[in-house]
């Protein structure tokens, strides 16, 4: 069954638990914890707004400049090294989960296990067990979840939906993403993400991202997959630094050429350059392309209908143009009609405060939301067969689909 354009509400009712905290926050701040207070920690800062809504009051990170840093930022109540003492605590509405990706799957089941609303940042877990355990959890103890897929939410990936899904190019049959990692050995060859026993991969871990966004924009979800790729350049250096900071990251453009970058992780062992077919459940067919050591950063769209196509030049930072191509002619650089989404204050675009302030409202009211648990689980799904395939000479590898039930439990819509 297609469900990638089904619009996800979970919802409270008699036959079903509340999330620990929710009825009674309706009329006062939500009061939201943090486990991982660093790096991608900073994303839940969007949710501390003292007596409008919603404020932080407590953290977890085994790191200490972490808390120092979100002490200083939002003074939380309580900070501890110890994510199950904040778990434990009955006076937390919800909890954001943001922690390295190996940790998702064990933090957002002794969240969800409590009843309490969950945020949590993609990729949903490292394996499709993972997410399939975290789903049910949800489902079992009737809590919401929630997974940061925050291209759902940039200005650019809604206004293509928006042409897509208004017929503009006909109906889709093809899409293709390239994505250009310009600072790829800056940011995920210096610490954990190099090491595949804490991301898979980076197809996963970078990846999910694009392979949900494409599963979107197209409709579907892949049903089978076939990739190729490796450790083309960053093998190569021999230069690590053994006990590296969580994010160690380096913005500085004079870390060029890639092979001169020094103090990567001390275990280097997923692929930096990275291709996957997909072919969805709905017959659209798809491919992804990544690579951690272009000059450039930044990713492309592609969608082609039986009636048009459509482009992005520009991803969300800066004012981005979608050009839409639905006349015969040759070489047509600026297409036949253009489309401007403009970036809006916030980090990644704008789409970070916008998904906090979604999932605000979704503790608060329930409802549908524009990310979903399941396609979350299916960009994941994708990603590990990919790597799987990739590993394995480009065998290809069928996507397992999702137990029904669970499905269900997902799509249930509010009662009267």
């Amino acid at each position: 069954m297609n469900t990638s354009n089904t619009s996800f509400t979970q919802t409270e009712n008699s036959d079903e638990p509340v999330a620990k905290g929710t009825a009674q926050a309706r009329d006062r701040d939500l009061r939201i914890g943090v486990i991982g207070a660093g790096n991608r920690g900073l994303l839940a800062l969007n949710a501390h707004k003292p007596d409008k809504g919603s404020r932080i009051v407590a953290a977890a990170d085994i790191h200490q400049p972490f808390l120092d840093a979100i002490k200083e930022k939002c003074s939380p109540d309580f900070l501890t090294a110890d994510f199950r003492t904040l778990v434990a605590r009955e006076d937390i509405d919800a909890v954001f989960v943001c922690t390295p990706d190996y940790l998702h799957e064990e933090h957002a089941l002794a969240v969800l296990e409590t009843g309490k609303a969950l945020f949590l940042e993609k990729p949903m877990a490292i394996t499709i067990e993972g997410c399939d355990r975290i789903l049910r959890a949800a489902a079992t103890h009737g809590a919401k979840l929630y997974v940061g897929h925050n291209m759902r939410h940039m200005n650019f990936v809604i206004k293509m939906k928006q042409l897509i899904d208004r017929g503009l190019i006909g109906e889709v049959k093809a899409a293709w993403c390239r994505h250009f990692v310009g600072w790829g050995g800056d940011f995920y060859f210096k610490d954990w993400h190099a090491d595949r026993r804490n991301t898979t991969s980076l197809l996963l871990q970078k990846g999910a991202h694009d392979i949900d966004i494409l599963h979107w924009l197209c409709g579907g979800f892949s049903r089978r997959v076939t990739a190729m790729g490796g450790l083309t350049v960053y093998g190569k250096i021999s230069d690590h630094d053994p006990s590296p900071m969580p994010g160690k990251r380096d913005w500085s453009t004079k870390n060029w050429p890639p092979l001169s970058l020094k103090g990567l992780n001390k275990v280097v062992d997923v692929e930096d350059l990275s291709m996957v077919n997909m072919e969805l459940d709905n017959g659209v067919f798809c491919s992804y392309q990544q690579c951690h050591y272009t000059p450039d950063y930044w990713r492309n769209y592609t969608i082609i209908g039986t009636e048009g196509r459509i482009e992005n030049f520009g991803d969300g930072d800066k004012e981005t143009v979608i050009r839409l191509w639905d006349k015969k002619s040759g070489y047509n650089p600026n297409g036949d009609a253009q489309f401007f989404a403009p970036a809006t204050d916030g980090s990644h675009g704008g789409a970070d405060p916008r998904i906090v302030d979604e999932f605000l409202k979704f503790v608060r009211e329930g409802g549908e939301t524009s990310v979903s648990p399941i396609a979350a689980r299916y960009s994941v799904a994708a990603a590990c067969m990919a790597t799987d395939s990739l590993r394995n000479a480009g065998a290809p590898r069928n996507v397992p689909p999702l137990d029904p039930e669970i499905i269900a439990y997902f799509e249930q819509k509010p009662t009267a």
